[in-house]
């Protein structure tokens, strides 16, 4: 069981890294880029849509387990060091209040999945004419 102990202290800190990145992103320090790096992140972390589904076996949490981490070290090199550094003390001291307030979020993302739905849908029927 030692695998599955791993994966799981692994699944909690990115769920903690996450935590830290909305701090990070509502921190007015973090230059303009790098909130979108981490809106794509976040948002990717929380979408119920996966680039590669998760019932194709292995490839399909390769993804999670690739594309999250690899946008949190981007968004880590591109915003100031003391706002990650105040970031982390933050949710390290109040875990519950500092997280990702899932109603408001949640709705944007899906504003943003039905934008790029409507957006192929459009971009399909203008090469059908």
């Amino acid at each position: 069981m030692p695998v599955l102990d791993h994966l799981k202290q692994t699944a909690n800190r990115l769920k903690t890294e996450i935590s830290v990145l909305t701090v990070v992103y509502r921190d007015v320090r973090t230059p303009w880029y790098a909130r979108a790096i981490i809106f794509l992140v976040i948002a990717h972390s929380l979408s119920p849509i996966d680039l590669i589904p998760d019932f194709i076996p292995v490839l399909g949490y390769l993804d999670d387990l690739i594309i999250i981490p690899l946008g949190i070290a981007l968004a880590i090199r591109l915003v100031p060091k003391e706002v990650f550094a105040e970031a982390r003390v933050k949710v390290a001291s109040q875990p519950e209040s500092t997280g990702i307030s899932g109603w408001w979020f949640g709705g944007l993302v899906i504003l943003v999945w039905m934008g790029i739905v409507m957006l192929l849908i459009r971009l399909f029927i203008q090469t059908r004419k």
